[in-house]
């Protein structure tokens, strides 16, 4: 495992950088066959990057997209990733590229799993971009500390968990651990000074492997993995 640092003066040079990524591999992995796949996170963090990728010249058409984790709140929920999601980034040429919700009727995240996972067949396997967040409490996507899911979520050979965070509201639906790590370019987008102090700690940190922070556990298990970060 590595991090490779890529640090601006300002959040907007950062959108504007880290969309300009995005954008360059999602066209080489239409380029090498004909589709690519994108999963998202969601939270206010991304909404500036989304306004500039989804301007970028490319075949959205062929583009796949999905969340990385999302609430399990129907879409026009004020807590919807989905929502932020479409708010921001499926507009413009953006608008042309195929979006997988993560959400349906069933009453749990838990009861919907395996027509969700359905749904994603869709999607490139393994995902090519796949955009992380940081919480202050350590998790990344909603694999969250001390969820009694955790574990099932870092071993699982499925796509996607259900998980009930300790303390944050609603339950959450997330890719796993596994389905995160096998792709090929793992970006975290994170801002502020205690989230980089946060970061650096968590991969530094000598501790269990069940007692450290999710990011970590994930980041462990990726060759190259990429930070994007603005004060």
């Amino acid at each position: 495992m590595s991090l490779q640092w890529h640090e601006f003066s300002s959040k907007e040079a950062l959108d504007q950088q880290l969309a300009a990524s995005i954008a360059t591999e999602l066209k080489q992995a239409i380029a090498q066959r004909g589709t690519a796949g994108l999963a998202v996170s969601g939270g206010r963090t991304p909404a500036g990057m989304f306004k500039a990728l989804r301007t970028n010249d490319l075949d959205w058409s062929k583009v796949v997209i999905t969340l990385v984790d999302e609430r399990w709140v129907q879409p026009d929920h004020a807590d919807s990733n989905e929502r932020l999601t479409r708010e921001n980034l499926l507009q413009d040429a953006a608008a042309a590229a195929t979006f997988v919700s993560l959400v349906n009727q069933a009453a749990t995240p838990h009861e919907a799993l395996a027509e969700i996972e359905a749904r994603l067949t869709v999607m490139p396997n393994p995902i090519d971009v796949v955009i992380l967040g940081m919480g202050d409490d350590g998790h990344t996507a909603s694999l969250f500390p001390n969820a009694s899911e955790l574990e099932a979520a870092c071993a699982s050979t499925a796509l996607l968990a259900a998980v009930t965070p300790p303390v944050a509201p609603h339950q959450r639906i997330t890719l796993t651990l596994p389905s995160i790590v096998k792709s090929p370019k793992v970006i975290v987008h994170i801002t502020g000074e205690g989230k980089k102090a946060l970061l650096k700690d968590a991969m530094a940190a000598d501790i269990a492997l069940t007692e450290q922070y999710p990011i970590r556990r994930v980041l462990d298990q990726v060759a190259l993995a990429n930070v994007f970060w603005a004060a």
